[in-house]
């Protein structure tokens, strides 16, 4: 016989306040609390309390890229070449079309030439001005290629050239003014020469090929980027996943399942999108800037500070609309966590909530959570918007003011087409990536939104540190709680003061009313939760020195909560010990008589049960837990209400098997059917965390304690006292119409 013992309460050590999980949906199946065995305490927090904190959010984001740093040096230096070729060929084609107006300038030169030589026939006065300009160079009238630019523009001539051009006579010559003479100053060209085009095709040939090759490197650039994304998300789902194996069954009693898989799913894949939509964007956007800026000055500074002062206005716009945008993108990803939790639980509850008609309430609540998502999404996604728009109106006011003052600069001569050509092309190019860029910053918000809802979890809390103990091979199962203190919410203690010890081999039963504790004691010696104070041992080894898989390893449990994989039902019973061979699954199920109705399957112990494992009947999926747990052969043996969920001849079977299963183990057994622990060596009593009663069946009838009233009220009081009250009147919505 076990040695109970029951002493004293004492007061609970404070524990750390919790954060409080968001508010769970009202209309629907709740959840049970405790991870999967009992009530819990509140932990968790909400998502979006608090508006986004943009920048070290982000730079939290990006230091994931950190591992990846030689490949983007190397994209980088690719994307710096791509630009580079990019940014130079609109000066090649300001070239290509310099060249054109240089040979169409130079063929209308030679007939002005052919003008002066006829003026020069007929005028003296114009004959010894020409050969006054010749004799200083090697120009003659009859050939137009000895003249020279500066032999055309000399200052004598002006004044002959603007005189032919007033008199209305026959030749080129009367269509030149001064302005086309200023003009004309900034093109390099020969008098008589036309287009060269071989020159020209060459530029125009240099261009294609600079072109070709920048969107090719650019197209190798974005594949190595989809590598370093996905690499980077990889490692934040592995983040993640090694989080939440980690975490204490505390934080998961309060969240939201909905809510953590949009947080494991949902916003990773946006972290994902957006960062592929916008680091590449933003890589070319920052070298495309920076190489048409070196570009431009080499054309015109004073272009260029035109260009460059409509950068401020574009970013006062753009910072004003972010700023307001935050908040709105934190809302939404929060709101859309809400909604699948939503979903997901009155998915996972769809046949109780017909049952009792409150489909109603939960359109309701979806419709109340759809519109706060949708004022959300529609805040963001509006201001956002308008970032586009501006920054195109400010870049046009930009290229307003370059085209006019280029087009001033040309008439008078200080710049060529072709320059101006090209930076209007580079204005262009400058504000495209500033344009992106605030294009693309209610995708960078989005996803940085969803970043910090992922760091949420990644920075709860851990659960404590493993120990380093070994328990001793083989395990007795000597189980001994010694002062046990431990309270789910600090400010209401549950267990005070518990010691207990299970000599190897017995089978204590755990019996009491809901919320005694019952659960909880086992949830302790599993380490699901840690204690406040005390200490629990097995076979004399602290459990908290011991890692809790190596403790978990030698516990078997069956829950009453059924769990099932998809899988088949071989590799079911087969999960607590994956290399059992086909005898002893075999011989676990004929034990535990799921044989029984795994023969009568058309494909047998090859059934596939699905993820909800709606293909097999509640009590089969309990036979099934409990032919996992009699596989996995334990020194201790957890039985949470394990014959719940089948009918009667099954459970009068089941108790045979768990009879011969727990020979030689610790047992422990939490039964509310007390026809169920009639044979345990000890039966202790709960009640409000306490142990108020303890010894075996037939003395605790005779000590006519709490447990006799237990016994009393499952077997006989319901009974006598049905029988001895009249029938109640049925309520009003009860009565039947009249036909």
């Amino acid at each position: 016989m076990s040695e109970t013992t029951a002493t004293v309460p004492t007061a609970t050590p404070a524990m750390p306040k919790k954060k409080v999980a968001n508010e769970r949906p009202q209309y629907g199946p709740p959840r049970r609390g405790h991870g999967p065995m009992g009530r819990g305490g509140p932990m968790g927090r909400a998502p979006g309390e608090k508006a986004i904190n943009f920048w070290p959010s982000l730079k939290r984001l990006l230091g994931y890229l950190k591992p990846e740093r030689v490949r983007l040096v190397f994209v980088i230096l690719m994307g710096a070449v791509g630009v580079g070729l990019s940014v130079y060929t609109p000066k090649l084609l300001g070239r290509v079309t310099d060249t054109i107006v240089s040979g169409f300038i130079g063929s209308f030169a030679g007939k002005i030439v052919e003008g002066l030589q006829q003026a020069a026939a007929g005028s003296p006065q114009v004959a010894a001005v020409v050969n006054q300009i010749c004799a200083q160079s090697a120009c003659n009238l009859t050939d137009p290629a000895s003249w020279t630019k500066a032999d055309l523009l000399n200052p004598q001539l002006a004044p002959i050239l603007q005189q032919l051009s007033a008199q209305a006579g026959q030749g080129g010559a009367q269509t030149v003014t001064q302005g086309m003479l200023d003009m004309v100053q900034s093109v390099d060209f020969t008098p008589g020469v036309g287009i060269d085009y071989h020159h020209l095709a060459m530029l125009i040939f240099l261009a294609i090929g600079f072109y070709v090759t920048s969107a090719l490197l650019m197209l190798v650039m974005g594949w190595l980027l989809v590598g370093i994304i996905q690499r980077t998300t990889y490692t934040m789902r592995e983040q993640m996943a090694n989080k939440l194996d980690t975490l204490p069954l505390s934080y998961f009693d309060h969240q939201p399942r909905g809510e953590l898989l949009s947080r494991v799913t949902n916003d990773i894949d946006n972290i994902s999108q957006s960062l592929q939509q916008t680091l590449q964007q933003v890589v070319q956007s920052v070298l495309t800037v920076l190489g048409v800026l070196i570009m431009m000055l080499t054309v015109s500074w004073l272009l260029t500070i035109i260009a460059v002062l409509t950068i401020p206005l574009s970013l006062i716009a753009v910072m004003q609309i972010a700023k307001r945008s935050q908040k709105k993108f934190a809302a939404m990803w929060a709101n859309t966590g809400d909604v699948n939790a939503l979903v997901e639980e009155a998915y996972t509850g769809h046949a109780l909530v017909k049952v009792f008609g409150r489909h109603r309430e939960v359109e309701a609540e979806m419709d109340k959570k759809n519109q706060a998502m949708y004022e959300a999404a529609f805040g963001a996604q509006a201001l956002s918007g308008a970032i586009m728009p501006i920054m195109q109106f400010v870049s046009n006011l930009g290229y307003v003011a370059i085209a006019v003052v280029g087009g001033v600069r040309i008439a008078n001569g200080l710049i060529t087409v072709g320059d101006v050509q090209a930076f209007i092309q580079y204005q262009r190019m400058f504000t495209q990536p500033v344009n992106q860029i605030a294009s693309m910053m209610n995708l960078l918000q989005s996803g940085v939104a969803s970043a910090e809802r992922v760091f949420e979890v990644l920075d709860e809390p851990e659960q404590t540190a493993d120990g380093t103990a070994a328990l001793p091979v083989p395990l007795a199962g000597k189980v001994q709680f010694a002062d046990v203190a431990f309270s789910y919410d600090p400010d209401k203690p549950l267990i005070t003061d518990l010691s207990l010890t299970a000599e190897p081999g017995q089978t204590i039963a755990i019996v009491g009313p809901t919320g005694a504790g019952k659960t909880t004691l086992v949830n302790l010696l599993m380490r699901f939760y840690d204690i406040s104070a005390g200490t629990i041992t097995l076979d004399d080894v602290d459990t908290v020195t011991v890692p809790r898989s190596a403790l978990r390893q030698e516990v078997g449990m069956v829950l009453q909560d059924t769990w099932l994989f998809h899988g088949t039902i071989r590799e079911n019973i087969a999960y607590g010990r994956p290399d059992a061979t086909e005898e002893e699954i075999m011989a676990a199920a004929k034990a535990t008589y799921v044989d029984r109705f795994v023969r009568s399957l058309p494909e047998g112990y090859d059934t596939v049960i699905d993820e909800e494992g709606s293909n097999v009947s509640a009590g089969e999926k309990q036979l099934l837990t409990i032919a996992r747990a009699f596989l996995a052969d334990p020194a201790i043996l957890v039985l949470d209400e394990a014959t719940s969920s089948v009918d009667t001849r099954t459970e009068v079977l089941v108790q045979r098997a768990m009879g011969a299963l727990r020979q030689g183990r610790t047992s422990f057994v939490i039964a509310h059917r007390l026809s169920t622990i009639r044979d345990a060596d000890t039966i202790l009593v709960m009640e409000h965390g306490d142990i108020v009663e303890q010894g075996n069946h037939q003395h605790l009838l005779e000590a006519k304690g709490a447990y006799y009233r237990l016994y009393q009220s499952q077997f006989q009081a319901i009974e006598e006292e049905a029988a001895a009250q009249p029938a109640p009147p049925s309520p009003p919505w009860a009565m039947r119409r009249p036909g």
